[in-house]
């Protein structure tokens, strides 16, 4: 079956692939070193897969199934993933500034020495993440102290 990844704004094609799921589909985009930012992939079930240091700058990851994911080193700066399911995904390394991350799951996530500068956090469960050493502002420090309820995993 050929699976075809979109730019979310203009809907062309950025790689396009005879596989059965669409996880195949962008582990083999991603074997071909192909850029999948601003690349559509709501709602994707990409659990499970290694997809270190990808792009998915920009790109729609909304609702996506990231759970045990690999992404480490990726860039998902401004990328979409609320809603999305990034349990005990590793992201450590991972440039996440600027991503929507409003109620996405991150329990026990490993997010050690990774970006989340100016990422919305909002109703993101983030219970017994690995939040060793992330980059984030003061303001963003004060908001995630005051809101959310987490572990340090060591």
């Amino acid at each position: 079956m050929k699976m075809d990844i979109k730019q979310r704004i203009t809907e062309n094609i950025l790689f396009s692939a005879e596989k059965t799921t669409i996880k195949e589909a962008v582990i083999d985009a991603l074997n071909k070193k192909a850029s999948l930012s601003w690349a559509t992939l709501s709602g994707a079930d990409l659990s499970g897969a290694d997809l270190s240091g990808a792009n998915f700058s920009w790109a729609d990851l909304s609702g996506a199934n990231l759970s045990r994911a690999n992404l480490s080193g990726a860039d998902l700066s401004g990328a979409d993933l609320s809603w999305a399911t990034l349990s005990r995904a590793t992201l450590s390394k991972a440039n996440l500034s600027g991503a929507a991350l409003s109620w996405a799951d991150l329990s026990r996530a490993t997010l050690s020495k990774a970006n989340l500068s100016g990422a919305n956090l909002s109703g993101a469960d983030l219970s017994g993440a690995d939040l060793l050493r992330i980059t984030i502002t003061e303001k963003e420090k004060e908001i995630i102290l005051k809101n959310f309820k987490w572990n340090i995993i060591k």
